[in-house]
């Protein structure tokens, strides 16, 4: 018994003295644990100074805006005579007609209806097509100056401090709701002011008030909004 003892008592040391002679050999330093990485310093909150602008009635404010419309208005003025006067034809055609005398055979009022119908066809076609080229060249014209109006708007915010600028060119999908009136941070005419300035454009001469006149400005073809436009032909 007491041998079977001995024998227990002698391999518990071995296996004891083998186990800590694996986990640390001797004369070898115990492995220094790695120090827990610092929490991550939380966000700050930064005052902000916001301003806003109309970037794209600033574009045609400018000078050099308001000479490129003007130059635009000015190329259609004859393909716009030319659409009134064939208006105005097809206008005074409709009336003959209205009062034509009830003699007038069915031959000669169909013959009149189909003129005025020829007529009407042409009328809206060349209306169209000036539609649309006078739609593409304010489009292209906004473009030009705009990408330096955008230069001067990103130097005007950076020297005043603001940190955030918002576009309400367009009410419908612009995200401010209300701005206080009493706050002075509408950029638009600054921008502007600043723009004409650097470009060293002198401010148009001032047109004659005309009833053709495009009351909106144009905006960039991604968007909805209505570009000027020649005025429409009576009917």
């Amino acid at each position: 018994m007491n041998r079977t003892l001995f024998l227990i008592s002698t391999l518990g040391v071995g296996l004891t003295t083998g186990v800590a002679q694996t986990a640390a050999p001797a004369g070898t330093a115990a492995p220094t644990p790695a120090p827990a990485a610092a929490p991550a310093a939380p966000p700050q909150a930064i005052p902000a100074k916001i301003a806003l602008i109309a970037f794209e009635q600033a574009v045609f404010a400018t000078n050099e805006g308001q000479r490129a419309v003007q130059d635009i208005q000015k190329k259609y003025e004859p393909k716009k005579s030319q659409i009134d006067s064939l208006a105005q034809e097809v206008d005074t055609l409709k009336k003959q007609l209205q009062s034509a005398p009830t003699t007038l055979s069915d031959a000669e009022r169909a013959n009149r209806l189909k003129t005025i119908d020829t007529k009407e066809k042409q009328l809206n076609r060349d209306a169209e097509d000036a539609q649309n080229a006078y739609q593409a060249d304010l489009q292209e014209a906004y473009g030009k100056v705009a990408q330096k109006v955008s230069a001067t708007v990103k130097s005007y915010v950076s020297e005043n401090g603001y940190t955030i600028l918002l576009d309400v060119s367009n009410q419908q999908t612009s995200n401010v709701m209300w701005v206080n009136p009493k706050e002075n941070i509408d950029i638009t005419q600054a921008v502007v002011t600043a723009y004409n300035a650097s470009s060293g454009v002198a401010a148009p001469p001032p047109s004659a008030p005309s009833a053709s006149a495009p009351a909106a400005r144009p905006r960039p073809a991604a968007t909805t909004t209505t570009t000027p436009k020649p005025a429409a032909p009576k009917q």
